[in-house]
């Protein structure tokens, strides 16, 4: 339309009759009464785009209306977005741009610069020390610890500083919500089938828990799509399923919602009231302290285990520091990654009620009848076994005297067993142990 214009206004007129001259004008009227409803209609299904700029000009059209509104509102989203990132994104000593497939940039953060110290209760303070390690910890490790893609190229942050996963426009940008970004959607209680977050979990309950301990076979599941995650970690849990919950959590995921990709990611999460208002990923909002400069939360995890070959896995350990009653974290051979200021939470002020280990995911399939193919560990079910389904081994729990104890009376669930099912043993080797997961869609999970 815009060539035909062009070329319309730079040639001149021939010679015609009166009659010829008004079907021209009738035409040019009926095309461009045309070209009007065409961009009415564009600008009207553009309210369900991703977000675009605008132009001065566009912005200040002289017909405003409602066809304008959305993309002033744009405008106002990603100021807020980009204000945030300014908050989250703390002004780095050092950038290291990973040489792996996963592409993320790390800023070397003075740790008294880091998000958690946003927060009025520790603003102007510092890391504290390391804490006591719980009595009987030993690492149950071998040649297969994973370590993480951004550090085999032997860079490093320097003393003082952590290493934080630089956070995105487009990150943010991918969340459904950009006021919910690094915060996990609410999750029903696990004896309840109305809950799109599928488990198959080891539980322990009915005592007073003060930390807890396992090695992580990981994997690199497929999910079906950024909607939904697969995750492996711990929970440490105190109140009720209610608006009061509160949990501590550390193990590994997929999400490509949260980071752009499908590689396993090392990672933490919190909450106090249930996944609704408190609470984030990593170092997403403040709140955990981290005292390392060698682990980065969010971070890809390298090597990952494969089928009928290598199995690799991460150590953690969460415990609740005896002399100041903070929730600590240590990641594989003795790593201490930081802790959890006791203040954050209110049950887990004292101590825990119930611990957990296994694997979640969400599966966006439920509501329209099916189930998606995301898989859960390794995608194979827990009958197959040792190089094939994936594995928690040495699980522990921290008792009110700072002793790792073995478990008593571990209770399994797999709320949807033909998805993802668990299957758990006990040696000499691995002491407490389950294969747990599966393939999501298959023909007894329609």
């Amino acid at each position: 339309m815009h060539t035909d214009r062009t070329t319309m206004s730079s040639s001149s007129p021939p010679p015609c009759s009166k009659s010829y001259q008004n079907l021209t004008i009738i035409f040019i009227f009926v095309v461009f009464s045309s070209f009007l409803s065409s961009c009415s209609s564009s600008s009207s299904s553009s309210t369900t785009t991703t977000p675009h700029f605008l132009s001065n000009s566009d912005i200040h059209h002289p017909q405003q209306n409602q066809t304008f509104l959305r993309p002033v509102d744009e405008l106002q989203k990603l100021k807020r977005i980009r204000q945030y990132l300014k908050k989250i994104n703390k002004p780095a000593v050092k950038a290291i741009q990973a040489i792996s497939p996963d592409g993320d940039v790390i800023d070397c953060v003075p740790s008294h610069l880091q998000p958690a110290f946003d927060h009025p209760q520790l603003r102007g303070q510092k890391p504290l020390e390391p804490s006591e390690r719980p009595k009987g910890h030993e690492y149950f490790g071998n040649a297969t610890e994973s370590i993480q893609l951004w550090a085999i190229s032997g860079e490093s942050c320097p003393e003082g500083s952590i290493p934080i996963r630089r956070t995105t426009e487009k990150d943010v940008l991918r969340a459904s919500s950009w006021r919910r970004f690094g915060r996990k959607i609410r999750r029903m209680r696990h004896d309840t089938m109305s809950s799109d977050h599928e488990h198959a979990v080891a539980f322990v309950n009915g005592d007073q828990y003060y930390g807890a301990k396992a090695s992580i076979n990981v994997w690199t599941p497929q999910v079906t799509n950024e909607y939904e995650f697969s995750l492996s970690q711990v929970w440490i849990i105190s109140g009720s399923f209610g608006n009061d919950l509160n949990t501590i959590e550390a193990g590994w995921q997929v999400s490509p919602e949260l980071y752009g990709d499908n590689y396993p990611r090392f990672f933490t999460y919190w909450t106090t009231d249930a996944y609704q208002a408190t609470g984030c990923y990593n170092l997403l909002c403040s709140g955990f302290v981290q005292t390392n400069n060698r682990i980065s939360m969010g971070a890809a995890i390298s090597p990952r285990s494969s089928y009928s070959s290598k199995q690799y896995d991460i150590g953690v350990m969460m415990w609740k520091d005896p002399k100041h009653g903070h929730w600590w974290l240590e990641l594989g051979p003795g790593l201490l990654v930081g802790y959890w200021p006791s203040f954050l939470f209110t049950h887990l002020q004292s101590h825990a009620s119930m611990v957990q280990f296994g694997g979640e995911i969400v599966n966006t399939g439920s509501s329209m009848g099916f189930h998606t193919s995301t898989q859960m560990g390794s995608g194979h079910f827990a009958d197959e076994g040792f190089g094939k389904a994936s594995y928690f081994r040495n699980l522990q729990v921290v008792d009110w005297d700072n002793n790792l104890i073995p478990l008593n009376n571990l209770h399994l669930l797999a709320d949807h067993p033909n998805c993802y099912d668990i299957k758990a043993g006990k040696n000499d080797v691995w002491g407490n142990y389950f294969y747990y997961g599966g393939p999501g869609r298959n023909s007894k999970c329609p």
